[in-house]
């Protein structure tokens, strides 16, 4: 594509040298530059593209973007290499990505879910809702990315950077996808990676303590204000009227037609006579003219925000009842209050609960049906926000009948230093804990202990099949330990 058409859009651009190259690749990171191709230098959290334009030319780039203020080398630049100095290349490289591939995201209904919880389960439920109704769909998050029930492959992060999220879009649009709904995490909006995507609806599930770090949001104010600039660039938003941080959106933003769902506050789709089992949740609620019970196969109060949300799509949409009610029936969501079957029968859940209030939330679900004792497995990732780690501690001693405390992707950090602050939580309260640091014989003494009547809820891991330690990610899937263990 020619550079001039790449750059098609993008205001406050100053360039040396030809603007009439036709450009082969496009890439923030040296090693995948080609010959023909463009460098775009991000300053990141640990490492500066600027300091890597050097080996971007002796790959074969014939264009390089910096930052406005940044300073070049004469001895790393070619006398034929084309200069674009822009005001934020991280913006600048959103739209760039969008022009590269025609701007992909125009030819198909694009859906946004953020929130602290639910973004996978709620993109799941619309994706199963809307095949029901014979739609054709995409999916982007963070198990993996679909086209219908073809797996373009797992994410290493729940919205891919701008480059690879155009690229995706631009494979969905060539197979004439109808919709595409994905989970938009607030690094993906802060970092402005969806920038330029063309939104239709926008779905905010709820909203709570997360993602407080240096390399994330320095405070809750900075991770709510990237949350809501998604309804910046949505037609409608869809959003949960009984989180109070986030049905505060209706006052504030005026770019989008904002209607609420909700249990317990006034809202424009609410939820009525909530049952809740060991093996679902069902409900009634406005489907269409008339007043529909609805049931879905994932237990909790969360699931029945979870499905309003997809529900609103449906309406949106004019999806019949019963196709609904076939789809948040059968619905499974990888990792996601997801039960494993195992030859002792145990009741065994895995969860992606890796937050104070998500963990509070599944452990509340699981004792309201339990007719046993609730254990509760779990640790804290290292290297991100540490405060949370005591409080988890605390809610799973006052909320688990037995804690075992354990590792969970230590990164960088010592797990048991994690582990002793996840501990000074749980001291405070009366629960029975354990701690076991080597997360499967943790996993191999709660199913020691536990019997049928008992539920054994493994926390904090969810989808992921891989243990993140000293920078390595090691093969790691709790659903083959639970089997070696039991076999």
């Amino acid at each position: 594509m020619e550079l001039k058409t790449i750059l098609n859009g993008i205001e406050g651009l100053k360039a040396r040298g030809d603007l009439n190259l036709n450009i082969e690749n496009i890439s923030q990171d040296s090693r995948k530059i080609i010959p023909g191709g463009m460098f775009i230098a991000i300053k990141g959290f640990e490492v500066d593209g600027h300091d890597y334009i050097k080996a971007a030319i002796s790959n074969g780039a014939k264009v390089i973007m910096i930052n406005e203020g940044a300073t070049l080398k004469k001895s790393d630049i070619n006398a034929d290499t084309t200069i674009i100095m822009a005001p934020d290349t991280r913006k600048a490289l959103a739209k760039i990505a969008c022009n590269f591939y025609d701007n992909p995201s125009k030819k198909f209904k694009l859906i946004g879910v953020t929130g602290t919880k639910g973004k996978t389960t709620t993109t799941f439920m619309i994706k199963e809702i809307l095949e029901k109704a014979g739609q054709k769909v995409g999916l982007i998050g963070t198990v993996a990315n679909y086209i219908g029930n073809k797996c373009l492959g797992e994410s290493e992060r729940t919205t891919p950077d701008s480059m690879e999220l155009q690229r995706i879009f631009s494979e969905m649009a060539r197979e004439n996808v109808d919709t595409v709904v994905m989970e938009v995490s607030s690094q993906a909006l802060k970092l402005n990676r969806v920038d330029g995507s063309d939104f239709d609806i926008g779905i905010f599930t709820n909203f709570s303590k997360d993602h407080i770090s240096e390399k994330e949001h320095p405070d809750m104010d900075d991770y709510y204000n990237s949350k809501i600039k998604l309804f910046e660039m949505c037609k409608i938003g869809y959003i949960n009227a009984d989180d109070y941080k986030v049905s505060r959106l209706k006052a504030i933003n005026t770019q989008c037609e904002i209607k609420t769902y909700g249990i317990d506050n006034t809202a424009d789709l609410l939820a009525k006579d909530i049952t809740v089992t060991n093996v679902s949740a069902d409900f009634k609620v406005k489907v269409g003219m008339r007043n529909e019970r609805i049931k879905v196969g994932i237990p909790g109060r969360f699931s029945v925000y979870n499905s309003l949300a997809a529900i609103f799509i449906a309406n949106k949409y004019g999806i019949d009842a019963e196709k609904i009610k076939e789809a948040l029936l059968e619905i499974k969501v990888p990792g996601r209050s997801e039960l494993v079957p195992n030859k002792k029968e145990l009741a065994i859940m895995i969860d992606y609960a890796h937050s104070p209030e998500s963990l509070q939330n599944i452990l509340n679900a699981v004792k309201n049906y339990t007719r046993g004792r609730v254990i509760c497995v779990f640790g804290c990732g290292g290297n991100r926000d540490s405060s949370k780690r005591p409080i988890m501690g605390e809610i799973a001693g006052n909320t688990a009948d037995f804690t075992i405390i354990t590792s969970d992707n230590p990164r960088n950090e010592e797990p048991e230093s994690i582990i002793n602050q996840i501990e000074e939580g749980t001291k405070k309260t009366k629960g029975k804990y354990a701690v076991v640091v080597d997360r499967t014989e943790a996993i191999k003494q709660a199913i020691k202990m536990a019997n049928k009547n008992d539920i054994i809820v493994l926390a904090g891991k969810g989808h992921e099949t891989y243990q993140e330690i000293n920078g390595e990610k090691r093969p790691y899937d709790e659903r083959k330990i639970i089997k070696e263990i039991i076999g």
